[in-house]
């Protein structure tokens, strides 16, 4: 009830004074994380950081649909998909010349490559849990959070600075920004025609949540087994067989619109109250500890993606 409590008001926040409602949520969440150390509200708020999660990231499968994909055509996806997994390799690769574990590497480079706060916490989910896991996921969500916002305000200006066409807007504000509500206001801030081809191009990095959270869940097992103190995550998380279920269903047209409008919605508010208890859980000094080359990881990963989609564009044209 707290952590639902902390959604709502987060999100009357965010419709009132446009400001993205993940990081509100996550804010809110902090301002009140004495109520996860003790007392009645602390197995609520547990459960809300890892169950409400699940559900949420399983639930935005009812989003994608093999019409989605076929739409834009076989470059595009391939740009696209290109852009996700040699961002998440580059994080792996450069991580180590910013001190950051794999693990840390792995939540940030996939946060930026696929769809921000919601990737973070789907791959925060499967990683072994450690002292510092809550930390990790925090900085993460906190750091594509606001870099997602600065991108929806300069990135529609770049687009018209380098005379982008509406195709190629769309493209690289869907193919670039984290945030799946920062790429919507970024594209529909240049048109109409750009914000759709934009959440399109968003939604197909959304669709690569799955097989990225399975190859990775899989390679975790290898890597862990046998490690002392590292739990090993199942071989196909519960959350990832939901979203390829709706995803499938969504595909063969068995799900009505309105219903997967609403199953959306669903998501978007299981998530909203899930951060929101991640938050509450979350200890201030400790996030702020994890230092500026934490940062600088996050901003060359996003400055790597940002400029592939951009290349492959121009390239492409």
């Amino acid at each position: 009830m707290v952590a639902t409590l902390v959604a709502v008001a987060a999100k009357f926040l965010s419709e009132h004074y446009a400001t993205p409602a993940m990081l509100l949520a996550l804010l809110l969440g902090i301002a009140v994380h004495f109520l996860a150390e003790d007392g009645k509200t602390a197995p609520g708020i547990a459960f809300s950081a890892k169950g409400l999660l699940r559900a949420g990231v399983a639930l935005l499968g009812a989003r994608i649909s093999l019409d989605l994909l076929m739409a834009l055509g076989g470059p595009l996806i391939t740009l696209v998909v290109a852009g996700v997994v040699l961002t998440i390799g580059f994080g792996l690769l450069i991580g180590r010349f910013f001190n950051a574990s794999w693990k840390f590497s792995l939540l940030t480079a996939g946060a930026v490559a696929i769809c921000g706060a919601s990737a973070a916490m789907a791959i925060g989910a499967i990683l072994p849990r450690d002292e510092r896991s809550e930390e990790r996921l925090i900085f993460t969500v906190v750091g594509v959070t606001v870099l997602s916002t600065l991108a929806m305000i300069l990135y529609p200006i770049l687009v018209a600075t380098l005379d982008l066409d509406t195709a190629q807007s769309g493209v690289f504000l869907g193919g670039t920004i984290h945030d799946v509500a920062q790429v919507v206001g970024a594209g529909f801030s240049v048109s109409q025609e750009t914000g759709e081809t934009a959440t399109l191009v968003k939604l197909i990095r959304v669709a690569m949540l799955a097989p990225v959270v399975l190859v990775a869940s899989l390679l975790i097992r290898s890597l862990t087994e046998g490690t002392p103190g590292e739990g090993r995550p199942p071989l196909l998380p519960g959350f990832v067989i939901g979203f390829l279920a709706l995803a499938a269903l969504n595909s063969m047209h068995l799900i009505p619109h309105v219903v997967a409008e609403w199953l959306g919605e669903a998501s978007r508010w299981l998530l909203l109250a899930a951060i929101a208890a991640v938050g509450m859980k979350t200890n201030l000094k400790q996030v702020l500890a994890v230092g500026p080359a934490a940062i600088a990881l996050i901003v060359v990963e996003t400055l790597f993606i940002g400029g592939f989609i951009l290349g492959g564009i121009l390239a492409m044209s």
